[in-house]
């Protein structure tokens, strides 16, 4: 099958988009798909005010069309409500192109919380996006709930995986700091409730991986706090299992993939009892949910490390395209 996969979300970015992404067309490409992104690279393009390494494409609408129409695919999948994303919407209506969409970014409780923009609003806005989507892919089963109650219809689970070769416990001593460790992993930025993490009273270090907009400000805020900025490859793997406790603070994440990684990497998880968090860990012993963050976190450090990385081998990336590929729906 010819799958073209339209993305506002590409790489230089760092997130869980783009790591998707780049998962899924490793395995789709391996099960023998001819896949073509469509990403804001191919077209002139300009950075997304207070989120630089975001670019965003503009006067997209005849290439746009010219890389599709050349390609001929055999389904289309729009993963996001972004310029790119909203022209390809357009176009596809226009020719009568049936398209797939993904619900990847809470974007009303975001945007709440940023800018105090009306969460009714803006979910009007998203229902209007993917009122026209044969399946909108959300990653869990929560998420589903969640904009179903909203008006959303056709929404069809498409579950996440993790990259067990790469993150998997290794030698602790990588980190030098006080132990225990409790991590953080991700952007630095509002609607990751970053401060929520910062703010506990925990023992040992509190470390932070990531980069992004509010970096500077929560380094000057919280200056006892180690951060160590953006990480990948093997980097990133290293940082994640040298650490003794993942805490995840966010509250408007659809799933969270580095909950994923950090259990590969054998670390407990401390977080609230919110859609991802609640739909990845559920009742199963490798981390703690709780409203309470900070006791979540202390009673995290009692899991058995072994435990986690046997709940993580059991999710592959795999599964995560097979079930992709059933959500599909072929233009011819």
């Amino acid at each position: 099958m010819k799958i073209a996969i339209i993305t506002d979300a590409w790489h230089p970015q760092v997130n869980g988009v783009v790591r998707t992404h780049t998962h899924l067309i490793k395995e789709l490409r391996q099960l023998g798909h001819e896949v073509r992104m469509i990403t804001p690279d191919l077209f002139s393009n300009f950075p997304c005010p207070t989120y630089p390494e975001i670019r965003l494409a503009y006067n997209v609408r005849g290439g746009l069309k010219k890389y599709l129409s050349e390609f001929n695919p055999d389904a289309v999948h729009i993963s996001t409500e972004g310029p790119l994303g909203i022209a390809a919407r357009r176009l596809c209506l226009k020719q009568c192109w049936p398209f797939t969409t993904a619900y990847h970014t809470r974007f009303p409780e975001y945007l709440k919380a940023k800018a105090h923009v009306p969460e009714t609003l803006t979910y009007y806005l998203m229902r209007r996006f993917h009122a026209p989507s044969k399946a909108v892919m959300v990653p869990t089963e929560s998420m589903q709930m969640v904009l179903e109650k909203r008006g959303f219809s056709n929404v069809k689970q498409w579950t996440r995986g993790v990259d067990t070769q790469l993150f998997k416990p290794r030698d602790k001593s990588f980190l030098t700091l006080p132990r225990p460790i409790f991590a953080y992993i991700g952007r630095v930025s509002v609607e990751k409730n970053i401060g929520a993490f910062l703010d506990l009273q925990l023992p040992g270090s509190k470390l932070v991986v990531g980069d992004g907009p509010q970096l500077k400000e929560m380094q000057k805020k919280y200056p006892q706090v180690t951060f160590v900025g953006s990480k990948s490859g093997e980097e990133l793997a290293q940082h994640y299992a040298a650490a003794d406790v993942f805490v995840f603070p966010s509250r408007t994440d659809t799933f969270g993939l580095v909950v994923l990684e950090a259990l590969a990497s054998g670390l407990p998880v401390a977080a609230y009892p919110v859609t991802g968090p609640r739909d990845i860990i559920g009742n199963s012993t490798v981390g703690c949910l709780d409203d309470d963050l900070q006791a979540a976190a202390m009673k995290a450090l009692t899991i058995d490390p072994q435990t986690c990385r046997a709940f993580a081998e059991a999710r592959s990336w795999k599964t995560c395209a097979d079930q992709f590929l059933r959500n599909l729906n072929p233009r011819n």
